[in-house]
């Protein structure tokens, strides 16, 4: 009867199983960083797309970050260590970055690389890129609306076709509003030197230009700007900070989304080396932290250009195209993605070093 009572209880109340322990290990996802994070510039965007991905990836993911690591050999160095170290996710975060990366896939097949620009893949490395020319005409169009000179400075690091695109977008955007205005553009032959960035920077003021934007990795072109007194159109994150009084808009970069997305596909098993190339509809560039002392017409010119960009009915790169040196590379309809990524050339009103 005893052992009957005892059955029953048992039936009636097992014992609890122990926990089980998580035993997945979380993934671990490398960042090589050209430049310092930072308060502000293209490291520091990564950077807060890394801790958007960490936030909502919660203990999935745990993640290493190596800053100020110039491009060439001392890149491939640290993308192998991170290799060796167990990383199976490994973002390469600049364009010189491609061919170490390219170099360390074919070493370690196990291991995904994700390199943000460039356009040659592994079956193991991706290509990341985002449309920054379709906010760079929309902050051009604020700067012709805004310049009493007609005038731009634009300071930028290597004359790549990314930024090309850039200088070429802000350009169609800045005519669009003033017909003669004109960009000039200084060379720094390297993504980040602070003070070299400023002395362009000033030196572009010097040359009659109100307003400055630049593809470079510091504040220091902010900061020029907000010195000097002229306008500022900043460029990968908001730089109020630096500028509160010149800065009118800034075209920002926004990495989270496609950094979780990237990770769940690696965790999942679900990643393969499919080139992207995302826009503002995609929500990787932004017009953002437009200045309220903008007068309204312009705010809703800007607000209706954005829509119709995101909605595919304006291409920035359409219509009757010339060339620096009056050459018509376009007489009509869009140019197409192929031709926008080996862009080489400089559309009227680009006045480059040797054309002032």
């Amino acid at each position: 009867m005893l052992k009957n009572l005892i059955g029953a209880i048992a039936l009636a109340f097992p014992l609890a199983t122990p926990a089980q322990p998580n035993t997945t290990a979380p993934l671990k996802v490398g960042f090589v960083y050209v430049s310092p994070v930072g308060q502000a510039g293209w490291t520091f965007q990564h950077d807060q797309g890394r801790r958007e991905m960490e936030r909502t990836l919660g203990a999935q993911v745990s993640t290493t970050v190596v800053e100020g690591v110039p491009e060439g050999a001392d890149a491939e160095r640290v993308l192998r260590d991170l290799a060796l170290q167990g990383h199976r996710l490994i973002f390469a975060t600049s364009f010189g970055y491609l061919e170490p990366a390219l170099r360390v896939a074919a070493d370690f097949p196990q291991v995904k690389f994700e390199h943000a620009g460039g356009y040659k893949t592994a079956p193991n490395l991706n290509t990341y890129n985002a449309r920054y020319y379709e906010g760079r005409y929309l902050a051009g169009l604020v700067a012709g609306r805004s310049s009493r000179s007609g005038i731009a400075g634009y300071v930028a690091g290597f004359p790549v076709p990314e930024v090309i695109q850039g200088i070429n977008a802000f350009t169609l955007g800045m005519r669009a509003a003033n017909p003669n205005a004109q960009v000039r553009v200084t060379w720094l032959n390297t993504w980040f030197d602070p003070a070299r960035e400023r002395e362009a920077a000033l030196a572009l003021v010097a040359q009659s230009a109100d307003v400055l934007t630049n593809h470079s990795a510091s504040p220091a072109v902010a900061q020029a700007a907000e010195d000097k007194g002229v306008k500022l159109l900043a460029y990968q994150s908001d730089m109020s900070a630096f500028a509160p009084h010149a800065q009118l808009a800034a075209v920002t970069h926004h990495w989270g989304g496609y950094y979780t997305q990237v990770a769940r596909g690696v965790i999942d098993g679900r990643w393969a080396a499919r080139p992207v190339w995302g826009g503002m509809k995609d929500g990787f560039v932004r017009l953002s932290a437009i200045a309220p002392s903008l007068p309204k017409a312009v705010r809703d010119e800007v607000a209706a250009r954005r829509q119709a960009i995101e909605a595919g009915r304006l291409k920035p790169f359409s219509g009757r195209l010339v060339d620096n040196a009056g050459r018509v590379r376009l007489e009509h309809g869009a140019l197409d993605d192929a031709a926008i990524a080996a862009m080489d050339w400089f559309v009227q009103g680009v006045a480059t070093p040797a054309q002032k």
